[in-house]
């Protein structure tokens, strides 16, 4: 007998990373393999040196195919063991373990925007939709479009295993959202990302496509980000920790180090309209969701929690936001012995 394996890894497009995965037929039984791939074809090598190595990281229950089958979460590695350019992972490994022991959470919030052909999922053929107003978290045909594809993805997650936390739809027709954790910071990326192949995968289905596109209609329409909730143990204890954390973001080249990490396109969606803070202006506050950070209400209230960080887009890698983040805030929490 055997079972099929569905090896999901991040290619080398830029400015934007695409999925790719092929299915490897596997003995029952058999540990994952170490596997290969053809880098001349997603950007990752050049055609007289095209091997490149997938190594296994992850590996969830598959949904699609179901049984015994498995997705497999793949880093890219150099035919000489060392990690690939483009494996973002493998950086945010070494940091993750630096500061273990502050015990980093994340939850993002993932927001996308269906497509049916050139146009937005719910927008007519000539013209536009009403104007922003009802669609968020809204109810009604005349309101909600592509909730079926919404709740086959939900529950295509959570037969993966995958630690989705919610959904619902956003500002925009045809624009969804759904959160993923708290996790660590390792797990939280590995989960956004095979949660975004399942997202595509699923929609394939019914004969849409998603797109993470930080500004998928131009005009007055909201954007499509992935807000950042973050926290450590000390955060999670002490206000202070939450008021050093989010000025920290604030320090020095840090808003334009994030900024510029953030997702292409970032530029288009952080305008200070629908929402947001300018990309070029960094700000926290509580509730305050025209800030780069926002503290919730209740964080001020419990003297303790999370901050989140509202300026990644939809179409960040997040392990170059977890990454950062950890960096930049676990460094000052060390720095004010607020650990």
């Amino acid at each position: 007998m055997t079972y099929k394996a569905e090896y999901i890894w991040i290619d080398g497009t830029t400015p934007t990373a695409k999925l790719r995965s092929k299915t490897r037929i596997l003995a029952d039984g058999a540990e994952l393999p170490i596997w290969g791939f053809d880098g001349s074809s997603t950007n990752q090598a050049e055609g007289h040196a095209s091997d490149r190595v997938l190594k296994p990281v992850a590996s969830f229950p598959d949904p699609i195919r179901g049984g015994d089958d498995v997705l497999v979460l793949c880093e890219v590695f150099n035919i000489d063991g060392t990690p690939h350019e483009s494996n973002t992972r493998a950086a945010l490994r070494e940091v993750a373990e630096k500061f273990a022991a502050q015990e980093s959470l994340f939850g993002i919030e993932q927001e996308y925007t269906f497509f049916q052909g050139s146009r937005p999922l719910g927008f007519p053929e000539n013209g536009f939709p009403a104007p922003q107003g009802g669609y968020y978290c809204g109810v009604g045909a005349d309101e909600i479009f592509g909730r079926p594809v919404v709740e086959k993805h939900l529950e295509n997650c959570l037969t993966a295993g995958i630690g989705v936390s919610g959904i619902n739809a956003e500002v925009m027709p045809g624009q969804w959202e759904f959160q993923v954790g708290p996790l660590s910071p390792l797990e939280v990326s590995d989960h956004l990302w095979v949660a975004r192949w399942l997202l595509y995968r699923t929609a394939e289905d019914f004969g849409i496509s998603a797109t993470l596109d930080p500004k998928p209609a131009k005009g007055d329409w909201n954007g499509a980000g992935a807000h950042t909730n973050f926290s450590t143990k000390a955060m999670r204890e002490d206000y202070a920790a939450i008021i050093e954390a989010a000025e920290s973001l604030g320090r020095d080249d840090k808003p334009l180090e994030h900024i510029k990490n953030y997702g292409a396109g970032v530029e288009a969606r952080l305008t200070g309209a629908h929402e947001t803070a300018p990309w070029n202006e960094y700000s926290y506050g509580v509730s305050n969701r025209g800030a780069s950070v926002r503290i919730p209400w209740q964080v001020e209230v419990d003297q303790k929690g999370y901050i989140e960080d509202r300026r990644p887009n939809a179409n960040v890698d997040p392990y170059v936001v977890t990454r950062l983040i950890v960096d930049t805030c676990c460094t000052a929490l060390e720095k004010a012995n607020l650990v």
